[in-house]
């Protein structure tokens, strides 16, 4: 049996670095090629992977993973200015107030989905997961003030969406109460996440002040360097994980929040020292984009999505077209976004890691629970996830070339992937 596990996990990580490999030799999206690897190896391919089998384990295992991803995210949002401040801000809450229940009205009147499962789909269907979006803008080499606004929506909203999405479930199965309750737990776990990443971010960074301090007290030479960068690497993971693992623990789905929470204190009391940790964590976070991608995407039958037909595709379209409507309120009162960058934003929105979790974990619950629905919901977010990665990632490097909006001296066509998604330095130049 071991063998077995530890034989998906290899195929988990194979796929995922040749899909890596074909990205930088062809130049395709590096999100696309690691989700059609997934397919192709699990159940909707030739069924040589099977998640399944690797039972309660996988689901603490991909939490820490996805921790990890959105601490890097924190530890490289930057936020220079009010304008982008209040256009993230703005985005935010347009999503959150005239989003939700249009993805809920698109679930319930094309896909058939019954009220209580499709505000949960509208919930799940708000996260646009740094795990697709920042790879995607690293690729596409987008202006600085483009890509941060996406990476901060998708950075807001995926704990937002997580933990929204489970108080709805909560509410679906009955443990819940009046809309008081769903409130209060809401803010409990949001706010508590925020509170615990924030302190847990303010002692790390300190510890990690100390500890390059002493480094650089003890002659500053390369193997000093070196190991110094090493111990905060170890230091750093441990003390997410401990964090993450501790907040699941006390309040479930709290951790998103704390690990994004947690990487904005750290990368803002740091700033430039935290430069070089920055890329440790980069490179670890890729690696965990590069093995989560083909393991839940392997878990994807196509018995789940054919039930859906075309109701489900004209959901998903329709959710894809929707967001247009609400860029353009997004945009009221915002000089500062022209028409080619809300074209844009209007059209990148992919869904990721953290929605295939959240959902998979919500299918089970429901099946305990004997509600019916589960598998439902999970094919339309899995197809929602399928085409939006897909349809968006293919064509988001010609809608830019068109548009203009690569940065200066990137070049119009299509780039290659850069070492950023290898893992390696090919940065967005920090603001502040």
């Amino acid at each position: 049996m071991s063998e077995r596990l530890a034989l998906i996990w290899g195929s988990a990580f194979f796929a995922g670095s040749l899909a890596q490999a074909t990205a930088w030799v062809t130049g395709q999206p590096a999100v696309v090629l690691l989700l059609g690897m997934g397919l192709l190896a699990g159940h909707a391919g030739f069924d040589l992977v099977h998640p399944e089998d690797l039972g309660a384990g996988l689901e603490p295992v991909v939490g820490l993973l996805v921790s990890l991803v959105l601490f890097d995210g924190g530890l490289n949002l930057r936020l220079a200015g009010r304008d982008l401040q209040r256009s993230v801000l703005q985005l935010v809450l347009v999503r959150l107030v005239l989003g939700l229940p249009l993805a809920a009205l698109l679930a319930h009147l094309l896909a058939g989905l019954p009220w209580s499962l499709s505000l949960v789909y509208g919930a799940i269907a708000l996260a646009t997961g740094p795990t697709v979006v920042t790879p995607m803008v690293r690729q596409l080499r987008l202006a600085p003030k483009l890509a941060q606004l996406l990476e901060a929506e998708g950075l807001i909203l995926e704990p937002v969406s997580a933990v929204l999405g489970l108080v709805l479930l909560q509410v679906t199965l009955g443990d819940l109460g009046g809309w008081q309750e769903v409130a209060s737990r809401l803010l409990l776990r949001l706010g508590g996440g925020v509170a615990i990443g924030g302190l847990a971010g303010l002692l790390l960074s300190e510890a990690l002040s100390r500890l390059g301090a002493v480094g650089a007290a003890n002659g500053g030479d390369g193997a000093v360097s070196a190991e110094a960068s090493g111990l905060e690497l170890q230091l750093t993971l441990g003390a997410l994980f401990l964090m993450f693992s501790g907040c699941e623990a006390l309040l479930p789905e709290s951790g998103l929040p704390a690990a994004v929470s947690a990487g904005v204190v750290v990368g803002l009391r740091l700033d430039a020292a935290a430069t070089q940790l920055d890329e440790l964590i980069r490179q670890l976070a890729m690696l965990a984009i590069t093995v989560l991608f083909p393991l839940l995407a392997a878990d994807v039958s196509w018995a789940e999505l054919s039930p859906l037909g075309l109701g489900g595709v004209g959901c998903v379209l329709a959710l894809m077209l929707v967001r247009w409507p609400l860029i353009q309120a997004t945009g009221l009162g915002l000089p500062s976004l022209d028409w080619r960058e809300k074209v844009l934003l209007s059209w990148i929105a992919p869904r990721g890691i953290v929605t295939a979790a959240v959902v998979s974990l919500f299918a089970l619950e429901l099946d305990r629970a004997e509600v019916a629905g589960g598998g439902v919901l999970k094919g339309l977010v899995f197809l929602t996830i399928l085409m939006t990665v897909g349809l968006q990632g293919f064509t988001a490097p010609w809608l830019v070339a068109r548009l203009g909006l690569s940065q200066p001296g990137s070049g119009a066509e299509p780039a290659p992937l850069e070492p950023a998604l290898a893992g390696e330095a090919a940065d967005l130049p920090r603001a502040g």
